[in-house]
């Protein structure tokens, strides 16, 4: 899905706090012009229309800037929000019309009942939810498919032996763990230890 945006360029001595509460998120673009990077600002609600519609370091995004004549495809770059309240601080964009290639994050898609899952009452334990991965521009994966029907309790599947879209790079080490089958009690074990862990230290 093609997604878009508008922005304007942010007024020189402008206060974030005060483009906030008129409505405005503050962003900024880099890449446009090599190292250099201008200030921006979008409409609220079209900034949470995009982030309905785009993922941070996934998705392409058509900006368009017609106070300075300028449009492109760009890469969400960054989002910042308050902590607890449901308010945008600031979006970053990365102009990609010069690069050659991009680092991104793709969602992995478990697909597939593992043998161990639905034979053995097995645990499915996901080790990464994304990957890290370098591709081009105009071939960034929506997602990647991972199929763990043949995995078996005591199975693990590693980097190493995803299937990739062509031109798909993985940016970790090829024997990372994506994936393993574990057996129900081990499964529960882990769960109950990283409990305690969690009750035994301090807060910050």
């Amino acid at each position: 899905m093609d997604v878009t945006v508008e922005c304007q360029k942010r007024p020189e001595g402008s206060k974030p706090r005060a483009l906030r509460r008129s409505g405005l998120v503050p962003a900024v673009l880099y890449g446009h012009k090599g190292a250099e990077s201008v200030a921006l600002t979008l409409k609220a609600k079209d900034a949470e229309t995009l982030l309905k519609n785009a993922t941070v370091n996934n998705t392409l995004v058509e900006v368009k800037i017609p106070d300075i004549s300028w449009s492109g495809k760009a890469l969400l770059r960054e989002v910042q929000s308050h902590p607890w309240k449901n308010a945008l601080y600031h979006v970053s964009f990365f102009s990609v019309a010069a690069q050659e290639s991009l680092d991104v994050a793709v969602r992995l898609n478990f697909v597939g009942e593992a043998v161990g899952v639905k034979q053995d009452a097995g645990v499915l334990d996901p080790q990464l939810t994304e990957l890290q991965v370098q591709c081009a521009p105009d071939n960034i994966p929506e997602s990647i498919d991972v199929d763990v029907s043949n995995m078996q309790v005591g199975d693990t599947l590693r980097v190493e032996e995803l299937v990739l879209p062509p031109g798909v790079t993985p940016l970790i080490e090829p024997g990372e763990a994506v994936v393993t089958v574990a057996a129900q009690r081990a499964a529960e074990e882990d769960e109950v230890a990283e409990s305690e862990t969690e009750a035994s230290t301090p807060s910050t």
